[in-house]
């Protein structure tokens, strides 16, 4: 059986205004995530439980319950998946009797672990050459809610600055990053074409903030249901699409 792959496909909603900037959301826009989270989450609890073998006793769903209970206790770390990640670890290890020391050591070699893992790759080639090329025209950044090492998997060779959220700064689809974008670029909002894979936090969140939005939807599906709060301005199922705004 032959695999049917869509064809290219864009879709406008509203007409393009002129821009100057584009700004990339990472996770599952420029590169499939999933397999490298799941890669370092384990062998982030692989560690944790080789060293600390009290920690045998939980599972992933335990440590989840802790993090969102945090969550409740200190609100400012839904913010933060670095920060809340270390919080979790800190609080797991001193809940299972260790020390205020051995605590802390845990947490600071487990997201030294996690985060060596976690950006442990290099974004396809073809999708650096997409942006070398639009780069020749727009300044293009990158505004994520993850924390991979924009310079490890070879971003920052194509993109003036990579927006995190944290200390202070919210996630997407808060208007924080895509207003602190265009107040490091100098531009109005309405100037920024941001694109996305993410209903909510990607075009949603665009929007709000006045700038253009471009939904990355791979199927081309649910464009009219209500997991799609509010229309971009483009749709396409491929990235590449984005060269005939050249």
């Amino acid at each position: 059986m032959t695999l049917q792959l869509p064809k290219a496909s864009m879709i406008q909603y509203q007409r393009l205004q002129p821009f100057s900037a584009i700004s990339f959301d990472l996770d599952d826009t420029l590169y499939n995530n999933l397999p490298y989270v799941i890669h370092a989450s384990e062998q982030l609890f692989s560690l944790i439980n080789q060293i600390y073998p009290a920690t045998t006793t939980w599972d992933a769903a335990q440590w989840q319950q802790l993090k969102h209970a945090l969550f409740k206790l200190h609100p400012e770390l839904a913010h933060d998946t670095s920060a809340a990640r270390y919080a979790m670890l800190h609080q797991g290890l001193l809940h299972f009797g260790y020390s205020e020391t051995e605590a802390s050591q845990g947490a600071q070699d487990g997201m030294t672990c996690f985060h060596h893992h976690r950006s442990n790759f290099t974004v396809d080639e073809s999708v650096l050459e997409l942006l070398e090329r639009l780069s020749q025209r727009y300044q293009l950044i990158g505004i994520t809610n993850g924390n991979v090492d924009t310079q490890r998997i070879g971003l920052d060779k194509v993109m003036q600055f990579v927006l995190h959220p944290g200390h202070g700064v919210k996630m997407k689809p808060a208007a924080d990053m895509f207003s602190l974008a265009c107040r490091q670029l100098d531009i109005k909002p309405s100037a920024l074409l941001h694109v996305g894979d993410h209903p909510l936090s990607d075009i949603a969140g665009a929007k709000m903030a006045g700038c253009q939005s471009a939904w990355l939807n791979p199927c081309m599906q649910q464009r009219h249901k209500k997991a799609q709060p509010v229309l971009p301005h483009i749709e396409i199922n491929q990235l590449d699409l984005l060269l005939q705004l050249l």
